[in-house]
């Protein structure tokens, strides 16, 4: 069982019911799922690149990721309806957690000037998103091997009915907050 999903049920789940007193453990928010998405807009010129990605998404995720196509057409781009963009990897389960321990404790302190993330990125849902500007942080890519630095985007998707919820249970589980004193 995964660290950080042991820590939920023994100590996080009880923590929480106590402080917000829930009527029962189900009642509790819970991490649903992470979704991991890189956009790599080059891929309308060279479609390697979008490979090389795919190829860094799935050793930093553990978990083969889906292409997402283009929508529509946008001709000032040279973007057609159809052209492979990004790559995407939704976790759930112990990869889920297994992900969020290496987030948290691995890759976000290898971030230089690292002062905590951001806490105004939450959609008001109980939903957080993360911007990384690279995927070297993570130390299951190899710095010899990466062509190119591409950020990517990580969704926290919980349970949560509102922004506060979510921000207790994502700082229980161990995300470092930005303190309040730095600003946003």
């Amino acid at each position: 069982m995964p660290r950080i999903k042991e820590a939920f049920f023994k100590q996080i789940v009880p923590r929480l019911m106590k402080e917000r007193s829930y009527p029962n453990v189900m009642a509790v928010p819970r991490l649903r799922k992470v979704v991991v998405n890189m956009g790599v807009g080059e891929a309308t010129q060279n479609i390697k690149v979008l490979d090389a990605a795919m190829d860094d998404l799935a050793r930093i995720t553990g978990q083969r990721p889906a292409m997402r196509r283009a929508r529509k057409s946008i001709a000032a781009f040279r973007l057609r309806q159809g052209m492979p963009i990004a790559a995407t990897v939704t976790l759930r389960g112990d990869r889920m957690y297994e992900f969020v321990d290496r987030l948290f404790n691995v890759a976000l302190p290898r971030v230089r000037d690292f002062r905590g993330v951001a806490t105004g990125a939450f959609d008001g849902r109980g939903n957080y998103t993360l911007g990384l500007k690279d995927q070297i942080i993570f130390p299951e890519v190899d710095y010899a091997k990466v062509d190119k630095l591409r950020g990517m985007n990580v969704t926290f998707v919980t349970s949560a009915r509102t922004d506060e919820e979510s921000q207790l249970l994502l700082k229980y589980l161990g995300m470092p907050f930005r303190s309040q004193q730095e600003g946003r």
